[in-house]
């Protein structure tokens, strides 16, 4: 069965960081399309098709990659709004963080993170997460529709 490639939402305040995932994903060659937001704020903004994101094609992302420490809205915020919107809820979030804070996995998952993924230093190590995730979220698992 061949299923059609989801888009991934990226929510993190960093260029860089948004340009290395977004290089990581091209080298690990998934199809999916990769869409980015700033911050919390914007997160719920694209997800509610509000603002400049009002002509947004109807489709959620198949999957939210979450940074925690952003301006405006961070993460934790963004991820307990998600869970509550009944429309939202069943988007699997992955955090992808640096910290490696046992408060920040605890409270992630507490407010319903589907996992929690610390960020690899190295380029290399990136691909091959983002690979993993790849490979997990996009051909074993089966995602809500």
């Amino acid at each position: 069965m061949t299923r059609k490639p989801v888009t991934i939402l990226y929510a993190e305040d960093d260029p860089e960081d948004r340009l290395l995932v977004r290089d990581a994903l091209a080298e690990s060659r998934l199809a999916n399309r990769l869409d980015t937001v700033t911050d919390g704020v914007e997160l719920l903004a694209y997800l509610r098709r509000e603002g400049k994101y009002a002509d947004r094609p109807d489709e959620l992302p198949g999957l939210i990659l979450l940074d925690l420490n952003m301006p405006r809205m961070d993460g934790r915020e963004a991820l307990r709004e998600i869970r509550a919107d009944e429309a939202l809820r069943r988007i699997p979030v992955v955090v992808l963080t640096t910290s490696k804070a046992e408060e920040d996995v605890l409270r992630s998952y507490d407010l319903g993170v589907n996992s929690f993924v610390v960020k690899p230093v190295t380029f290399d190590a990136l691909v091959e997460t983002v690979r993993a995730l790849g490979r997990f979220w996009f051909e074993i698992v089966e995602l809500p529709g």
